[in-house]
Parts: structure tokens; sequence; C-alpha cells
């Protein structure tokens, strides 16, 4: 690991001589509060080399440094489960996860998962890390995902979420024509009924927004890039469904699974500034065979959606 990724180094300017540690982590570090009191209960922040508490006054040629890294533990067994690694770093790792993978161990599915492949990974490349999921997928959805390496990382790309500078596209095939002008749908989502795993669109739900782009449309199918504006559980699934234009595969929502045996949603791109270096991320991944196969079938043209295309697309979306 680079030092650059596991610590914030800062050399404190004048004006901040005579103030307090926690005064300058507050207004030029970014840190939660609720991450700043940890890193000082477990001495991660020094001054000159020497821990220090929050209260602490600069002085003049101080040289501030706050360790990125807990030492964490996670009860999830390693398993050496294929992974498609698209992308990683000290900061971060981006996968593209196949179908029909859970995300993380329940209690009728402990092994098996994605998190179980990438603990594996983690402790074959002998870093000490835990899981750490930015966003999930469904099981039966495939594409990109992205996992932080620590905890400052995962409040960094959480605010990025919140604040809309994390930009995550899907593709879709559904059954139905599917209008080009209704391009933006904002219906609330609705839990149906306590523990329920189904959602429903409900005026008692969560505002969530998604932008459409339809790609292609062909004798009662479409092929659909979509934008999640907000990530509500099965957001995309419901969204269609609840207009009449059920994914194909999705059995939960009435789509038609003599098709396909899930649902045919795929993360495709992922856009975002890389929360320790700054620098603007883009990744792609193609849709998978399974997918590719029934967009043919179907006579859906899903070479529109290669990665030159899919970012001409993006700057009208």
């Amino acid at each position: 690991m680079t030092e650059s990724l596991n610590y914030i180094t800062k050399s404190i300017p004048n004006h901040y001589v005579g103030l307090k540690v926690k005064t300058y982590i507050k207004d030029e570090l970014e840190l939660s509060s609720r991450f700043t009191r940890k890193a000082a209960l477990e001495k991660r922040i020094k001054v000159n080399g020497r821990i220090v508490k929050l209260d602490y006054i600069f002085r003049e040629g101080d040289e501030l440094v706050v360790s990125l890294v807990r030492k964490e533990t996670q009860d999830i067994d390693a398993e050496n489960i294929p992974l498609d690694v698209v992308f990683e770093d000290e900061a971060i790792l981006v996968i593209n996860k196949a179908p029909f993978m859970i995300v993380h161990p329940t209690k009728n599915h402990e092994g098996g998962t994605l998190a179980n492949a990438v603990t594996y990974h983690y402790r074959k490349n002998n870093e000490k890390t835990i899981v750490r999921l930015v966003s999930r997928l469904d099981m039966n959805t495939s594409g990109l995902m992205i996992l932080a390496k620590n905890q400052f990382v995962h409040a960094k790309l959480s605010q990025s979420m919140k604040e809309d500078k994390y930009e995550k596209y899907y593709v879709a095939l559904v059954k139905g024509n599917y209008p080009k002008d209704l391009s933006f749908i904002d219906l609330p989502i609705y839990r149906d009924g306590p523990g329920a795993f189904n959602r429903v669109v409900d005026k008692r739900g969560q505002e969530s927004q998604t932008k459409v782009k339809v790609i292609d449309v062909k004798e009662g199918y479409s092929l659909l890039l979509l934008k999640l504006m907000t990530g509500r559980t099965h957001q995309i699934r419901v969204h269609l469904a609840h207009l009449g234009y059920p994914i194909v595969g999705d059995e939960l929502y009435h789509g038609d699974i003599e098709i396909m045996n899930r649902q045919a949603l795929h993360a495709i791109y992922l856009g975002l500034d890389h929360p320790v270096t700054d620098e603007v991320l883009h990744f792609y991944a193609k849709p998978k065979d399974d997918f590719i196969k029934v967009a043919k079938e179907l006579h859906l043209d899903i070479d529109k959606l290669n990665k030159e295309a899919l970012e001409s697309m993006m700057d009208n979306f």
C-alpha cells in the first residue's frame, strides 16, 4: 500500500497555528465527526510523529498525519470462487458480478457469496481489510459493483452517492414497446408489508427516481439504458413493472420467465471520482452472454451498447 492511500499528510498553514487539530480536520479534510473521534481514540492522529488528541494546539511548522486504516475483523469464510476484477488499488475494488450470486451471506446462504469470494481475494493478496460494500446488486442482477477497502473510503463514496457525484447505469430487456417520451420515472417505492421482500409503488413510500433512454424496440420488446437517481431496493424492477414494462425473466415482478431464467438487468457503467486521489474513473462491463443471447433472439440491437456508443449517449442523458 502506498502512503497516499493509507494516510492523509498535511503541513499546517500559518493561519491554523494556535487552533485545535479538530478544527483543521473539520474545515479542511472533509472527515466525518464519527470517523475523527474513532481515529483519535485509536491513536491514529499524529503531529510531527507523536500521537495527539483532538484538542492539540498547532504550532508553526507542524505536520499532521491521519491514518485512514483501522484494524477490523469480520466473520466471513474465504472461498476460492472466481472473481472478475475490473479495477483494484489500495482504496477500492471494482468487480463485474456474475448473475445467480448472492452478494452477502445470509442465514439461508452462508457460503458461495460475493463476500466469500472477496474475502478469499483479500487474503490471497495479504490485505488485512474487510468486505465493505458501497452498494449492492440483487442475486440475479449482473454487472459492476464497487467495494471500499477502509472506513474513510467507504464514507467518501457513500457521500458521493448522496451528492449525485456517483454515476451508475444499467441496461435492461423489457416486455412491451417502451415509449421514448417516458424518459423520467418519479414514483415512490414502498415495502409491501412488514418483512416483505417485494416492493410496490405507493404514496407512502420513499421518493424514487429513474432516468430511462430507449436504445431499441422490436416486436413487443425493448432494450433500455437506465440511470438511478435514487437507490431504492429493486427500484428499476419495480418502476418498470408498475408502468407495464416488466423486465424479461423477473419472476418476482411478473417478467417473462420463459425467455430467460433470471432478470435481464445488468450494471453496465460506473463513473466516479477516486475517493483519495480525486482522479475521474470510468468503468464499463459489457452485458453477460445470456443477456446478449436473448437480446439477439429478440432482434434487439445490443451492439448499440458498446463502450464508445454508451459514453456518447451519456452526454444527452
